[in-house]
């Protein structure tokens, strides 16, 4: 069934009390950015709720995308008709036909802002439900919890009926919860971070290192395509490039094996640290997950989060990877963050990095190298893109044949 319209419910925003004007901006605002390819229709955010007026566009691939973005409770595609009685009761059995099956029950919900209206919400009622009761043969009135509840908007333009509720996404609004970067390599655990950071409210930049040629074009597309995916919760996401190439020579040729990772984990909270600062943002997203590998243990935690006074928010610090998976597989992430393109965070691992490194060692040993003058070359060769949903990065099935070849 074609709709002309749908009704978006606020969720957790609704108690959000003086603020509440300034989430449901920013939700229309995300909104519309998420459906930024649908050319007519209109997004409306109003106090009590939001409206997709459609204007002609594909009802069905409107609502796939309204289900992730988050700040909707639910929300509920409309049919509007004229103020017509007759043209009201052929739309109302057309549309409980579109979802009856055998043995279902309905009711009729009517409210009416045009009091102007000849009828009332009773006559309303009893008139539809009367023609749904003759022309749709098994059906049955029942008041409590019926299988098909028909919600009947009498408003000043128009009248609109629905008779789904849709579940969305919940969560706060991306953009509400201010703003911070994210250090989103190629693998399962940050673009898991990253959702749970943005269901909270929090707009990501994407901060990803990448090696050439130690690592391809394709794995930096991979990681673009994650960010594209992540897209569909909030809107455009900011993407930045850091070439983290000499940094890791120059801590393998001159830093001792054991603490390798560990300073290279260093100098990428530094760079992170230092593009949140300058982008104004409040804080730093890892995927860490505590225990799970060398570098995420308590003592490896303490030594790298070291250098830097800025927040390091860790949203999966007490999940195991089972859990991790699930939301991946979930989010749609985990098939693309499972394919064999190498990131910089796994071509120069030692055999045997330190899991309890000592802090005044690794401070020892990063003096071993030029940590000014790299993060600065780095720094100044950093590309930034926007990202838009929907956009897309790397031909799967194309792209890992040809890196395998």
């Amino acid at each position: 069934m074609q709709y002309t319209e749908i009704m978006v419910r606020y969720g957790e925003l609704s108690t959000k009390g003086k603020n509440r004007k300034d989430f449901i901006k920013q939700l229309g605002k995300n909104v519309d950015r998420v459906l930024h390819d649908f050319e007519n229709l209109k997004v409306s955010a109003k106090r009590d709720r939001l409206h997709v007026t459609l204007n002609g566009d594909d009802s069905d691939k409107v609502i796939e995308r309204l289900k992730d973005v988050f700040g909707i409770e639910n929300f509920s595609p409309s049919i509007k008709v004229e103020k017509d009685i007759d043209k009201l009761k052929e739309t109302a059995v057309e549309m409980v036909k579109a979802q009856f099956k055998d043995g279902m029950t309905f009711k009729i919900d009517t409210r009416r802002q045009d009091k102007h209206f000849p009828m009332d919400t009773h006559d309303i009622n009893d008139a539809l439900g009367g023609y749904i009761l003759s022309n749709v043969d098994g059906i049955k009135v029942q008041m409590k919890n019926p299988d098909i509840k028909l919600r009947v908007e009498v408003r000043m333009n128009g009248i609109f009926l629905s008779s789904e509720t849709i579940d969305g996404a919940g969560g706060l609004p991306v953009g509400t919860g201010g703003r911070a970067t994210m250090m989103l390599s190629g693998g399962i655990d940050s673009p898991v971070a990253a959702y749970m950071g943005m269901k909270r409210g929090v707009k990501l930049d994407m901060v990803h290192f990448y090696s050439p040629p130690y690592t391809s074009e394709q794995a930096l597309a991979k990681a673009k395509e994650l960010a594209a995916k992540l897209t569909r919760f909030g809107g455009n996401i900011q993407f930045i490039q850091v070439p983290f190439t000499e940094i890791q020579e120059e801590i393998k040729e001159k830093v001792p094996e054991g603490y390798l990772m560990t300073i290279q984990r260093r100098m990428m909270l530094r760079l992170a640290a230092k593009l949140t600062l300058d982008r104004h943002c409040k804080g730093v997203f890892t995927g860490e997950s505590l225990g799970q590998v060398a570098s995420q243990t308590l003592e490896s935690m303490m030594a790298i989060n070291d250098v830097t006074t800025v927040p390091v928010l860790k949203p999966l610090l007490s999940m195991d990877k089972t859990e991790i998976i699930k939301i991946a597989e979930r989010i749609d992430t985990y098939d693309l963050s499972i394919m064999p393109f190498e990131d910089c965070c796994t071509v120069f691992t030692p055999p045997a990095p330190k899991t309890k490194p000592d802090l005044e060692k690794t401070r020892a040993c990063e003096k071993l190298i030029d940590v000014e003058g790299l993060m600065q070359r780095s720094l100044d060769k950093v590309k930034i893109i926007d990202i838009k949903p929907g956009e897309e990065f790397l031909n799967a099935q194309e792209d890992v044949f040809a890196e395998l070849l």
